[in-house]
């Protein structure tokens, strides 16, 4: 299924219609009328991959150029060679730009991708449309790693850090991220819907509308349960599980029946998994597999239902007792064609 490719589903009897369709810009786009996905945690790592696969082993040069359009600051770094590396935290981005001559004077640049943010290597005469932030290569013909944003809601920042009222990375910082969930239960935001939580960045970084209602699904979790009542339970049984059983039988509960955080960590690295040979925007080579890999989000027999919020939650069964009351109904995808 190239890029170009829609598909679309239509749900007549039920006055709805929704839609599935791979962009050519973030790995995998989704939306149900109005409602629209941004990349997530695995489409973020994904990305640091694809920027360390392209950048080995070569140098860049000169300034970093901004496009005229793009709202973003200028990146004030200009280098004669340099080389790029990128790692990824939650739903963000970093690229490393170390000089040759001098690898004190590291600098960096911050992405959060927004609606539609990703990156693509080019040759310099076929930069993509959309590309607002360039960086150049010193070998002739000149290769150009680019920032694209066909939407422009992505945002970038020199020099600067993780953003810190986003939490720990539920992929590559789990037992910081497990802890800091725990540590806060006893917040104002956990009285709310667990679906609705699950997308709270300060506790959930990475965790985005796909990856919710799959581990949703996967546990048979209704998604308005309330946040708190859902993740006490599953502190209550981590300390039981800490207290009274062996090491062994510990690890063969954890990986025959995980929890919903442990969840929060391992369908996210399945993503990743998935990625066959890297992320790679415009190429839709393994959309195929991410499509058969999804249980829930837009399965033909999933319900569908907005949040307070306004995104759109696909479970199975009932919603739960926090579902938004006379703002919607219940939809229900009973085709594939």
């Amino acid at each position: 299924m190239n890029a170009s490719n829609k598909t679309q589903w239509t749900n007549k009897s039920r006055g709805g219609r929704y839609r599935r369709e791979f962009y050519a810009g973030s790995r995998y786009r989704f939306g149900a009328d109005k409602d629209e996905d941004m990349p997530e945690g695995p489409e973020l790592h994904l990305a640091s991959l694809f920027v360390n696969k392209v950048c080995d082993g070569l140098r860049f040069g000169g300034k970093v150029e901004k496009s005229e359009v793009s709202k973003n600051p200028e990146v004030p770094f200009s280098c004669p060679e340099y080389t790029i590396s990128a790692v990824s935290r939650g739903k963000e981005v970093k690229l490393i730009l170390t000089p040759v001559a001098d690898a004190d004077e590291v600098a960096s640049v911050i992405f959060r991708f927004g609606m539609s943010g990703s990156f693509k290597f080019t040759a310099e005469d076929e930069i993509p449309k959309h590309a607002h932030l360039r960086f150049f290569t010193v070998d002739v013909p000149r290769k150009v790693l680019c920032f694209v944003d066909p939407r422009r809601f992505g945002t970038w920042e020199y020099n600067g850090t993780w953003k810190p009222e986003r939490g720990p990375c539920v992929m590559m910082e789990y037992e910081k991220f497990r802890e800091n969930v725990f540590k806060h239960l006893s917040d104002k935001a956990f009285e709310k819907p667990i679906c609705e939580v699950m997308l709270n960045q300060k506790y959930f970084n990475g965790i985005g509308n796909y990856l919710r209602a799959e581990i949703l699904f996967r546990l048979k979790i209704p998604p308005f349960m309330p946040a708190r009542a859902v993740l006490e339970s599953v502190r209550n049984q981590s300390q039981v599980l800490n207290a009274d059983l062996p090491l062994s039988k510990k690890v063969k509960i954890k990986k025959e029946n995980p929890d919903l955080l442990q969840l929060c960590n391992l369908v996210p690295m399945e993503v990743i998994q998935l990625g066959g040979k890297g992320y790679d925007p415009g190429h839709g080579e393994d959309y195929a597999a991410f499509e058969q890999w999804l249980q829930c989000y837009f399965v033909p027999g999933m319900k569908s239902l907005r949040d307070s919020n306004g995104r759109t939650i696909w479970f199975q069964g009932e919603p739960g007792p926090l579902a938004p009351k006379g703002k919607g109904k219940v939809h229900q995808l009973l085709s594939s064609h």
